[in-house]
């Protein structure tokens, strides 16, 4: 059973940029589809972006491709978010997932989940 914990949220300005880290603990991290999820207050959890075990595929919400990318470090048994040109929709709570068999965008399949980080975009 993998345990996450997501780093690197803050507050930023319109245009700027940051870097989301999910450190995994407790399980083969590489055994994992991982995924970036977000929620804004009153919305439903909505998917970001996902990537397959080994990095070789990876998928982005329509609002964030382009802007986004996402990455894995198996060795460092941790996965990346990186976000440029951030707007102000942007702000929400940020979480990943992960899941053994399901790489997909729906939240409702995912097993695992960290905790979130808030970031938030002045504009």
């Amino acid at each position: 059973q993998v345990q996450l914990v997501e780093s690197g949220g803050g507050l930023v300005q319109a245009g700027g940029s940051l870097r989301l880290s999910c450190a995994a603990s407790g399980g083969t991290f590489s055994n994992y589809y991982m995924g970036w999820f977000r929620q804004a207050p009153g919305r439903e959890r909505e998917f970001v972006s996902t990537i397959r075990w080994n990095g070789s595929g990876t998928r982005y919400a329509d609002s964030v491709k382009g802007r986004f990318t996402i990455s894995r470090d198996n060795a460092k048994n941790t996965m990346y978010l990186q976000m440029n040109s951030l707007k102000p929709e942007d702000t929400a709570i940020y979480y990943c997932a992960g899941d053994r068999t399901y790489w997909g965008t729906n939240p409702d399949v995912y097993e695992y989940w960290g905790q979130g980080t808030q970031v938030t975009v002045s504009s």
